[in-house]
């Protein structure tokens, strides 16, 4: 762990962030390059709501050169249809009354994980399953913009995916509604833009077209791994990452 009381920048965000099963993630490889201490403080299937949560993370934030935020999917959150674990936010803890009362033909008692949640829900009625993420995104748009006002100091918002954010649009047909999207889940241009003038610059990281299709290729793996693994980014993006932020961390050494 970085010595605070030193120059550091600070990383939050989720399993992507974090680097699973990559040997040298983006932050790493952005602390050789500064020569500065870089605190990768981002967690597995961490949302919004854990760093709101963690007043040391805060602090850490506070004292940092600068604060960058990769972008969070808007399913780890609690909001008024579900409850998430304070720490693991892919955990479902329980349904609200109000989720009950809108899916009363779903069983919640043997769903335990936001995504499992959110496919059933999709799979029992495309038209209900709109309200869901209309509020994911409302509760996310929230919980961002506070977290953004609470970190003090230059703040970078940092867009790792496939594909640029999506412009707003109705849910896909039921038949289509399995297939709950790119990550980070939900989060669209419009979400972008309202949180925007909260930071001091926005960085967008698409996959080139190589990295994603070597997109394992150097990942540290175990027997069982590969199937997630495939879903993560590797090491090829997250050395384009480091690329893409280089230039605008210097420049706030």
């Amino acid at each position: 762990m970085p010595n605070f009381t030193q120059p550091h920048f600070v990383f939050l965000g989720s399993t992507e962030t974090y680097g699973k099963f990559v040997p040298h993630p983006f932050t790493q490889l952005l602390q050789q390059a500064l020569d500065m201490p870089c605190a990768n403080l981002a967690a597995l299937n961490a949302g919004v709501e854990m760093y709101l949560k963690d007043p040391s993370i805060l602090l850490a934030c506070a004292d940092a050169r600068a604060s960058v935020i990769a972008v969070m999917g808007a399913h780890n959150l609690s909001n008024r249809f579900y409850l998430v674990h304070p720490r693991r936010n892919d955990r479902f803890i329980k349904p609200s009354k109000m989720l009950s009362t809108l899916y009363r033909e779903v069983d919640f008692s043997d769903i335990h994980f936001t995504r499992h949640l959110l496919q059933t829900l999709a799979e029992a009625d495309a038209v209900k399953f709109s309200i869901v993420v209309d509020e994911l995104k409302s509760a996310w748009t929230y919980r961002m913009k506070s977290l953004l006002e609470t970190i003090e100091g230059r703040t970078i918002l940092l867009w790792m995916s496939n594909a640029p954010p999506s412009e707003p649009a109705e849910h896909p047909p039921r038949e289509r509604t399995a297939d709950l999207g790119p990550d980070p889940l939900f989060v669209d241009q419009q979400m972008i833009d309202e949180i925007s003038p909260l930071v001091t610059q926005v960085i967008e990281c698409i996959a080139k077209p190589e990295a994603t299709a070597a997109s394992s290729d150097g990942m540290i793996l175990c027997e069982g791994d590969a199937g997630a693994a495939e879903k993560m980014p590797g090491p090829a993006f997250h050395q384009q990452v480091a690329h893409q932020l280089y230039e605008a961390l210097s420049a706030m050494k």
